[in-house]
């Protein structure tokens, strides 16, 4: 387990786009959702960095056991498993969340997702980001039916963005994760990410990648329709940001991928904070 470095130091090196959101809470919650993208970003690190297979494996089994030991009373090793077991213990985390990140991110182990199968990809979605939204929604004190559904939903929609914004980058490492299903709609038989990456009907795939991130938006959108608006303000703050990171890959288009959209800072603190004072910005 990497596990020297403090939560909130892994997620201000980290220039995430949550970053604002998660500074901007009350101390505790701070620290509890610095915790949980910290435990995700080293999961997700193990999986990316180069080294052999079995490393990583074991790498994996032992945040596994990590986690059983926390949830069994036992004693955290290193920052970051420590200020899990603060937010466990104060927020009632569910151990198959955490577990369920773990799963999600050995998918890309050994042979890493290539044009998966949609269903495969939803079960990805479900593990990486789901799950780390029904963590979420328990440190700002809401765990109902609606505010889950609320929060798979938002979920989805964000890890389509970054399907969509890191296509170049996964491909570097062999990864592509637009769905199989939407590649053969769009008249592309290659799994090739390089090969995919360059065919002339990319657009149509990521179109459709686009459209259901958007649908998945909408749903969130229509569950919080009648919520006080200061309610969720950091989720929402989050799923505003990434619906501007969305609309922006749609206007760069599909086929200028060094040309990554960014948000600048002061666009990501000046709606995290209209949304925390309950006025947030059209979309």
């Amino acid at each position: 387990m990497a596990d020297s470095a403090a939560p909130g130091e892994i997620a201000g090196k980290s220039g995430t786009t949550f970053f604002w959101p998660m500074l901007l809470l009350p101390r505790r919650k701070r620290a509890a959702m610095f915790a949980i993208y910290a435990f995700c970003r080293q999961v997700d690190d193990i999986v990316d960095e180069p080294g052999p297979v079995e490393e990583k494996r074991a790498a994996l089994a032992a945040w596994r056991e990590q986690i059983r030991s926390l949830y069994l009373g036992g004693a955290p090793v290193g920052p970051v498993a420590a200020g899990l077991a603060d937010a466990i213990a104060r927020y009632h985390l569910p151990r198959g969340e955490l577990e369920a990140v773990i799963d999600g991110m050995a998918m890309d182990l050994g042979t890493p997702l290539r044009a998966p199968p949609l269903d495969t990809l939803r079960v990805y979605c479900r593990r990486v980001a789901g799950a780390v939204g029904l963590l979420t929604i328990r440190v700002f004190d809401r765990a109902d039916a609606e505010t889950e559904a609320f929060a798979l939903a938002v979920g989805d929609a964000l890890q389509m963005t970054n399907i969509l914004r890191d296509l170049e980058e996964d491909a570097s490492i062999g990864r592509l994760y637009l769905p199989r299903e939407l590649l053969v709609r769009a008249g592309i038989s290659a799994s090739d990410p390089a090969e995919v990456l360059r065919h002339p009907n990319l657009g149509k795939a990521c179109d459709a990648v686009a459209d259901m991130a958007e649908a998945r938006f909408a749903e969130a959108d229509r569950l919080m329709a009648g919520w006080p608006r200061r309610r969720l303000w950091a989720a929402r703050a989050m799923m505003m940001l990434y619906r501007r990171m969305l609309e922006r890959l749609r206007a760069r288009g599909w086929h200028d991928m060094g040309r990554r959209p960014r948000l600048p800072r002061s666009e990501k603190a000046w709606v995290t904070l209209r949304c925390m004072v309950g006025r947030p910005p059209r979309s």
